[in-house]
Parts: C-alpha cells; sequence; structure tokens
C-alpha cells in the first residue's frame, strides 16, 4: 500500500460484538470495507465462525440462514453474501473460516507429524492457526518451506512478523468480523489470536466492538449499562477496543456517547451510534458522516484526507427513495425465514430499486399449496419466484404453483431446485409423463426428467461434495436469457459466455432434451464442458426461465444481476 509515495504495512481490522448476537456485525463489516474502497483502498473481508461445522452446508436454514457459495466453491456464512453485495469483492473459500476447519487442521498435521511429538493445545497451537488465517497465509506457503514458522506462531519479533505478513497479502485492509457474542465460550480462541495480533501488530490493528444500548419503556431511558459490561469482559481478554458502533432503535445525544466514551476508556470520537433504518444500504452513509472511517484511518496513523463522495453509492439510494410504485412477488419455498433467501430477497430488492420500483415480498409456503388453493395463494402478484431448496418436503406444492403461473402467463423465475420443478412440471403436464420426477425425490420414477449428475453417483459424503462454484454457461443469441445478459464483449463463436455460481448434486437429464425443445421449452443456456443444461425458458411467455445456476449470488448494489433485472422489469410491465 502507497500513501503519498510511502509504502505502508498491510492492517488489520476486528469487529467483534457484545451484548447481544444479531447485532450487524456483518453489515457493519461490509460497511466499513465499502467507506475505505470509497478512499481508493484494496479491501477483502473474512468471517470467521465459532461453530465447529466445517462449513454451514448442511446446517439447515433454520440454524444458519442462507448457504452462501463463493466463486471457488466454498459453502459459507450468509454474511459473505453482504460482503460482496456492498463492495463488489470476490470473496473466496479463505474469506470463511469456522472452528471445525481450524481444528481439522490442526488435527491433520499432528497426525502428520508436523508438531514433532509436542502436546497440542488451545493456546498456541489453535491460536497460532486462527492467526496465520487472519493474517491470511495459506498452508501450502507454510509447508514449502518459504517462510519462518516461528514468525507465524508469533515468537519471531514484530518487525520480521510484520515483514511476513506484507510479502503474503496483496490487500491494504483485511476485516475480520468474529461470529458470535464476547462471553461465548466458543469464541475464547478467536479473542485470544486478536489479542496476541494486537501486540504483535501494533499500530498496524484495530478493534471495532459492536455492543447493544437497549431502550427500557418502561424508564423512558437508554441503558449503556450492557456496553459497559460488555467492552469490560473484552477488556478482561486483554482486548482493549479503540471504536465503538452503538446498536440503538433511538437517537443517543452527546452526553450517552461522552458517558460511553469515560467509562469505556474509547475516545469520543471513536463512539459511533448505528441507528435502524429504513434499508441496510443507508448504514455506510451513515457511518461516514459520522466519521467512523476517518477515525479508523487516524487510529491507524493514515492521513485522512478528504471525505470521498460516493456519488453511485448516493445516486443508488436517491432511486431507493424515488421508488413509489409497488411490484408484488411471491417466493414459493418451505423456509418461511427471512434469512432463508436472503440474498434472493436483496437481489430482487436491488433489481427493483433499479427498475424505479418497490419489490414488495410475499412469501408463500410451498407445503400449504393446492391445486385448490393456488389461485388465492398467489392473487395479487405480478411474479413468481421458485425458491431453491433440497429434499421431498413441499416439492409438489412449487411444481403445482409453477403449473399455475405458466398456465396463467404470469413472470416465473426457477432458482436451482426451482428451476427442475419448473421441467418436472412440464414433463408431466404437456409431454405427458404424469409420473415425471427427480430421482432426488423417486429413485425408482420410470421418466427421471432430473436425474443425479454422474460425477455425484459414487459420491457417499454429504459436506462440501455437491457441484460448487462457478461454472461457465453459453447462452443461445436470440434468448430470453441472452437479451437479459446482453454482455456483447463476451461473444464467443456466437454465442454470449458467462459464469454462474452452482450448488446441487442433480441436473437436467438430456435424454429428454429433444422432447422439451420440440413442445416448446427451451433449453438455451448450456455448459460447454459437461453439456448441462442451465438455463431452460418458454419463449412464448411473457418470462418464465429456470437457471440451474444461483444468479443471486452475483447481484451487488452497483452491479445488480442482468436475470434479477429482466425479471422485475417484466413483473413490472
Amino acid at each position: 500500500m502507497t500513501i503519498r509515495g510511502k509504502e505502508m504495512d498491510t492492517k488489520y481490522i476486528f469487529v467483534t460484538g457484545g451484548v447481544v448476537s444479531s447485532l450487524g456485525k456483518g453489515i457493519i463489516s461490509a460497511s466499513i470495507g465499502k467507506l475505505l474502497q470509497a478512499r481508493g483502498y484494496k479491501v477483502t473481508i473474512q468471517k470467521f465462525d465459532p461453530y465447529i461445522n466445517i462449513d454451514p452446508g448442511t446446517l439447515n436454514p433454520y440454524e444458519h440462514g442462507e448457504c452462501y457459495v463463493t466463486e471457488d466453491g466454498m459453502e459459507t456464512d450468509l454474511d459473505l453474501g453482504h460482503y460482496e453485495r456492498f463492495t463488489g469483492i470476490h470473496t473466496t473459500r479463505h474469506n470463511s473460516i469456522t472452528t471445525g476447519r481450524i481444528y481439522k487442521t490442526v488435527i491433520d498435521r499432528e497426525r502428520h507429524g508436523d508438531y514433532l511429538g509436542k502436546t497440542i493445545q488451545v493456546v498456541p497451537h489453535i491460536t497460532d492457526e486462527i492467526k496465520r488465517r487472519m493474517l491470511r497465509m495459506e498452508v501450502d506457503e507454510l509447508t514449502s518451506g518459504q517462510v519462518d514458522k516461528s514468525d507465524v506462531n508469533g515468537k519471531g519479533n514484530n518487525s520480521s512478523t510484520r515483514q511476513l505478513v506484507n510479502s503474503l497479502t496483496e490487500y491494504d485492509f483485511v476485516i475480520t468480523e468474529v461470529g458470535g457474542t464476547i462471553g461465548d465460550i466458543e469464541s475464547a480462541p478467536f479473542m485470544e489470536a486478536i489479542r496476541q495480533l494486537r501486540w504483535q501488530l501494533g499500530r498496524d490493528a484495530v478493534c471495532v466492538h459492536l455492543t447493544y444500548v437497549p431502550y427500557l419503556k418502561a424508564a423512558d431511558e437508554l441503558k449503556t449499562k450492557p456496553t459497559q459490561h460488555s467492552v469490560k469482559e473484552l477488556q478482561g481478554m486483554g482486548i482493549q477496543p479503540d471504536i465503538l458502533v452503538l446498536r440503538t432503535e433511538r437517537h443517543l445525544d452527546d452526553s450517552m456517547r461522552l458517558k460511553v466514551a469515560s467509562f469505556c476508556n474509547v475516545d469520543l470520537e471513536c463512539v459511533v451510534q448505528s441507528e435502524d433504518v429504513p434499508s441496510i444500504y443507508e448504514v455506510p452513509v451513515r457511518m461516514q458522516r459520522q466519521g467512523l472511517d476517518a477515525a479508523i484511518l487516524r487510529k491507524i496513523g493514515i492521513p485522512v484526507g478528504e471525505t470521498p463522495a460516493m456519488k453511485p453509492w448516493n445516486n443508488f439510494l436517491q432511486k431507493q427513495r424515488d421508488a413509489a410504485r409497488e411490484v408484488h412477488i411471491a417466493l414459493v419455498g418451505k423456509y418461511d425465514l427471512q434469512d432463508a433467501y436472503k440474498s434472493i430477497r436483496e437481489s430482487l430488492n436491488l433489481a427493483g430499486i433499479y427498475n424505479d420500483v418497490k419489490a414488495k415480498i410475499h412469501f408463500v409456503n410451498s407445503e400449504e399449496v393446492t391445486e385448490g388453493n393456488v389461485a388465492e395463494k398467489l392473487n395479487g402478484v405480478t411474479g413468481v419466484v421458485i425458491c431453491p431448496g433440497f429434499g421431498q418436503r413441499g416439492i409438489e406444492g412449487k411444481i403445482i404453483a409453477t403449473e399455475y403461473t405458466r398456465t396463467h402467463d404470469i413472470p416465473t423465475f426457477g432458482i436451482c431446485l426451482g428451476m427442475q420443478m419448473m421441467v418436472i412440471e412440464f414433463a408431466r403436464n404437456v409431454l405427458g409423463y404424469k409420473d415425471a420426477n427427480s430421482a432426488e425425490m423417486n429413485p425408482d420414477t420410470p421418466h427421471n426428467v432430473i436425474d443425479m449428475m454422474e460425477e455425484q453417483k459414487s459420491i457417499t459424503e454429504m459436506g462440501g461434495t455437491m457441484r460448487l462454484g462457478a461454472y461457465e454457461c453459453e447462452l443461445q443469441e436470440g434468448s430470453r436469457a441472452y437479451e437479459a445478459y446482453n454482455v456483447q464483449e463476451s461473444m464467443v463463436n456466437g454465442q454470449c459466455s458467462i459464469k454462474e455460481r452452482h450448488r446441487h448434486r442433480y441436473e437436467f437429464n438430456n435424454k429428454y432434451k429433444e422432447e422439451y425443445e420440440a413442445k416448446g421449452m427451451k433449453c438455451v443456456g448450456i455448459n460447454p464442458a459437461a453439456d448441462l443444461v442451465e438455463i431452460v425458458e418458454i419463449p412464448t411467455l411473457k418470462w418464465f426461465v429456470g437457471t440451474q445456476f444461483h444468479p443471486e449470488y452475483s447481484s451487488t448494489v452497483l452491479h445488480p444481476h442482468p436475470l434479477f433485472m429482466s425479471f422485475v422489469k417484466a413483473c413490472s410491465e
């Protein structure tokens, strides 16, 4: 990093949370990243989750919300979706770390004999591995003999540690969010790792602590005591926060901020408040107005300079405020939970704003949809998303909803399993195969129009074994999908080539492809390497498109996904 002609060391920002969970550490981390990007710095954000699962890929959405997938095929926490939507960065498997991955690495090394007979302990071995990941040092670099492990383990001097860090990272700022709440048993090794890094990195590291200031209605008062206790807990772990972000439902006056600053040993300018706002995308602007990014730079010792205008971001916010007309869109799925389809919801919201409308999203539980009530369930909506998922539960309701939208020409977007439901419904009601199904739901179906991918048939373990990550797809010229992407610079041999992220085991059965094409469902997106059908559509309808991939993972604030843009436009018309 070069600041005014002077080379600077990589800086590290640690974001922790206290009092209660779900305060919005991910949004604050993403906002900090956005503000630093606006100042011209190269930023990455990573999430450390204390749970022992290797990744959230096998977790029920009710347990952990949606599972977000990176381009390189890592199943991660939904906060990585926030990171990408806010900053436009492309996260990888190195941006999402769990306690399970940490312990597995250490145990694998112990079995390999890397520790030379030492007793393996949480400190230093687990904390050393956490530190190595926080500093974004990869396994192959540590085992290649190119670096001194004593520096990685924090046993070398500060200058050599700092020199090592700079040689292994390409970022100006690395923002690390630690999941959970201060005081959790699971978080203790992560806090110890941060304590050690703060000591080793000196001014190159900053701790941002997010706490809650509750309002007691009976007393008509805001209470700072929970924040004081949270900071005291953090200090008891050897970490003094540099900056406090106070989550609050009501405005805090300067006297309240001064009280928090005095009792928590934090500068007044470093106590900022994060009030409830109508949209999470207003948070970066609110933080900028209070000088959060400026406070971070001062703590690190970097000249603050002028406040960036953030014109594209503010233009987006203005479009959001100006959007008056509502478009009602139904999500047909089985998880009645906001976070279960987080990226889809945000993609619809973003596409709505850029189409000058407000996307009003209505959840429809597919388990409750029947032929008798489907018209009532979808009454008043001008568009329907058939949601992704796994397993038998709620499948028939999705198929019924798909038949209704197809026969009533309602714009419909099927994603992953949703696309497969489109294919099954078409087979049953147009091709005449009443027993058509997916091999996932009925392995003995005589018409397996959706079948397990050949590469998946020998796999027995569930975690991390699906078709994951970004794969190429060639679009048929003139199709609705082709028109939506409209990326002329990606033309290859007369076809538009795109890359999208996947998370599935089952695929369109090409044995039936000619029948579908003849009856009007066109296969307009094909993976060139595997001949996998990626996109189907019915061109005679207003908008009826299904994708085997997950376009919602690629939609950002400043670059909404073209398929969502096209879908919402069709809904608004």
